[in-house]
């Protein structure tokens, strides 16, 4: 973490953005799965950082390292065994056993702060302290909200720097800087600010000290009263002169003349005998550089004064935040579960603060007309403290998605790039098994645009978790909006070709591909060749049958008669359920009547249906005992389900009936197409309640064959 160039911040209101410290955590933290890194580093070479020339340690890995190691490999999800890795190495004290495991963990789980540390101190007791920094600054980018770990730094830094050098100071002031932006406004950064104060005392800097418990004292933290008194302690310990700035001192002098001024001038008792007289031509006496101790008590004073308003104005932004922080027991990253209890507490401490941000954005819109640039600056406080406490949320819930998700709501209006930092940080860090936040990550970028990043990312995706429906179906989609018809079918036939050892997935995807075929490519002879090797495959899915169907009805019903009946005929003969198949007869019927050329293939198919119902029904009185108890048809496919009225057309003429509609099996017929015979249930028509005699009216236009 470069310590050069890095900005003052003079503003104690103005905060870094946090989605700013994490873009580079993306670039140093490739979003490749730990399993390919542990491939590539199963011959024990190092999978981290080496110096140039640097020669590592030879000879073989710890007798147990290989084993431990493909535990990890096999499942890079078993927090477990890479704990026991990382012990075995340690207690082994081999360095190129532990650089190896330590890269491949951190990787994984960069979040664990502990661990950054342990990486640091091996390479600092290994002598190598360009390594330690490395490791650190690593860390850092990982998660720059961790206290601890800039401490660590920082106190690496100082142990190893020529504090004698002008150089090192400024380094240290720099990473001083860049850790309380980066983690200053965290609830429990209070040992960071203390640090920085301290140091500042020890390199003589007493008015830069005192802008440090300034600064803090505008944060709200958990030890807010102790910097206050501290602070306190320091104004009285020293002349104002030593522990302000010079812009500071002349502005709390100058108050002091203007108030010892306007005081003399309302003292009732002066008179003009009394006041001092100088000859004339004798000016008043040259300032020679120390206030008297009527000027520095009085200093102090004012000092007192601005800085109680000052403790004021932060001790109620504490109390606001006391209870949310108070219900957050664990703050740090670990995979055991958190209880709902600790979930909530986040949820609710978000949703406060993003309230709190959202009426400061709405006060300083109304007070931009006055051009107050006070809440203009609350406005910007508000949403640093909201990205704060996300990012802080964040660690301690970082394998829960719907976080990462509000993050993402939180961050829409601000900005493209930030919402994408978010999506990346989740996806091929913390999440990367987790498909539904990738799909939406997708999503995002081809809504914005960005077509070959989506592809990127489903491609990524289903390498990482191969075989979702969900995700290869999202691919074909994509590459069908891109106009890229002939990648999408490449993708389905694959799809196809690979699942017929699931004749089950096997089915659907061919269903999905004769879909597409006739509706996108226009080709129903090829959409026909799919269903019927899929039925081939699977004899007994009447899925694939009602598709085939479907698409059989879908042409000009004159030309392709023939086939219909023929599909129908199929499904009949199939070993499907007798429920289906009184559905596919039905159809049949409907088609016979309605395109039917000759009465005898009405009559056939009559019959057929007929002899159907009988089946069902006396298999129906067999188990339940009685025709009481009906059940309704499963829906084979809502999409393609027919829709008929359920009242006949109130002009209906009284003509006798020259079909016989189906039965309705008890009177309900849930099925695909069991509100057509409701069509036939109107008054004028009689009723038809059982199957025993269904069509015994009827029987002079249908004579037994």
């Amino acid at each position: 973490m470069a310590a050069e160039g890095t900005e003052d911040l003079g503003n104690n209101e103005q905060l870094t953005n946090p989605s700013e410290l994490y873009e580079p955590e993306v670039a140093d933290l490739p979003g490749t799965d730990v399993k390919e890194s542990a491939e590539s580093g199963a011959d024990g070479g190092d999978t981290g950082f080496t110096a140039e020339g640097e020669e590592e340690e030879e000879g073989d890995m710890p007798a147990d390292f290989q084993r431990l190691w493909k535990l990890t490999s096999d499942n890079p999800q078993d927090f477990n065994s890479w704990t026991d890795l990382l012990q075995y190495c340690e207690q082994e004290g081999h360095m190129r056993a532990c650089r190896q495991a330590l890269n491949a963990f951190l990787l994984r789980y960069p979040l664990c702060y502990g661990y950054w540390k342990k990486f640091a101190d091996l390479e600092r007791r290994a002598g190598h302290i360009d390594k330690a920094e490395e490791v650190c600054e690593r860390g850092l980018k990982a998660i720059p909200l961790s206290v601890d770990l800039w401490i660590h730094y920082i106190n690496l830094l100082l142990g190893t720097l020529n504090m004698n050098l002008p150089e090192s100071t400024q380094r240290i002031h720099s990473v001083f800087e860049e850790a309380v932006a980066a983690a200053g406004w965290d609830f429990h950064s209070d040992r960071l600010w203390d640090l920085y104060a301290e140091w500042e005392k020890e390199q003589g800097n007493l008015n830069f000290m005192t802008g440090v418990y300034d600064r803090v004292l505008r944060v709200p933290t958990q030890l807010y009263n102790t910097h206050y008194e501290k602070l306190k302690a320091h104004l009285t310990s020293h002349p104002p002169r030593d522990v302000l700035s010079p812009e500071e001192y002349s502005k709390v002098r100058n108050e002091y003349k203007q108030s010892h001024i306007q005081a003399k001038k309302e003292r009732s008792d002066t008179s003009a005998e009394e006041e001092e007289e100088r000859p004339p031509g004798e000016e008043e006496p040259a300032d020679n550089g120390k206030d008297s101790e009527e000027a520095v008590q009085k200093m102090r004073e004012l000092l007192m004064v601005s800085l109680e308003e000052l403790y004021q104005q932060n001790e109620a932004e504490v109390r606001k935040r006391w209870n949310f922080e108070d219900a957050i027991k664990r703050p740090y990253f670990h995979v055991k579960p958190l209880d709902r209890a600790q979930l909530k507490a986040w949820q609710s401490y978000l949703d406060w603060e993003i309230a709190e941000a959202e009426t400061a954005a709405v006060d300083a819109e109304g007070a931009a007309v006055e051009g107050n640039e006070g809440s203009k600056q609350k406005c910007i406080t508000g949403h640093n403290r909201v990205l704060i406490l996300f990012e802080r949320c964040l660690i301690a819930c970082a394998l829960y998605e719907e976080f990462w998700n509000k993050y993402v709501h939180y961050l829409a209006p601000h900005g493209l790039e930030e919402v994408r930092n978010v999506y990346r940080r989740a996806c091929e860090i913390h999440l990367p098994y987790k498909h539904s936040i990738h799909l939406q990550w997708a999503s995002f970028e081809e809504k914005h645009g960005n077509i070959t990043e989506a592809q990127r990312i489903l491609e990524s995706l289903e390498m990482t978790v191969p075989g979702l429906a969900a995700v290869r179906l999202r691919r074909v989609g994509l590459e069908r909006r891109a106009g890229r018809l002939d990648v999408a079918e490449a993708l389905l036939k694959e799809t196809v070709e690979k699942s017929k050892d699931n004749p089950q997935l096997h089915a659907f995807y061919s269903i999905k591909l004769a879909r597409f075929l006739h509706k996108l490519c226009k080709s129903p002879t090829r959409a026909r060749t799919v269903l019927q090797e899929a039925i081939e495959l699977s004899p007994d899915n009447g899925r694939l049958y009602h598709n085939l169907l479907e698409l059989e009805m879908s042409g000009d019903p004159r030309a392709n008669g023939g086939g219909i009946l023929q599909c129908v005929a199929k499904a009949l003969a199939a070993p499907l359920s007798p429920k289906t198949k009184i559905i596919f007869s039905q159809r049949g019927l409907q088609f016979a009547e309605d395109f039917g050329t000759t009465i005898q293939s009405v009559l056939s198919m009559y019959e057929e249906h007929q002899k159907l119902l009988k089946e069902h029904d006396g298999k129906r009185q067999a188990e339940n005992g009685s025709n009481d108890d009906t059940e309704k048809m499963r829906k084979i496919d809502d999409a393609s389900a027919l829709t008929v009225p359920q009242t006949a057309p109130p002009t209906m003429p009284h003509v006798p009936i020259t079909t016989p509609p189906p039965s309705m099996m008890g009177g309900d017929m849930s099925g695909s197409y069991g509100s057509y015979g409701s069509w036939y249930q109107q008054q004028q028509y009689g009723g038809y309640g059982s199957y025993q005699n269904p069509w015994s009216q009827y029987n002079q236009y249908y004579p037994p064959s």
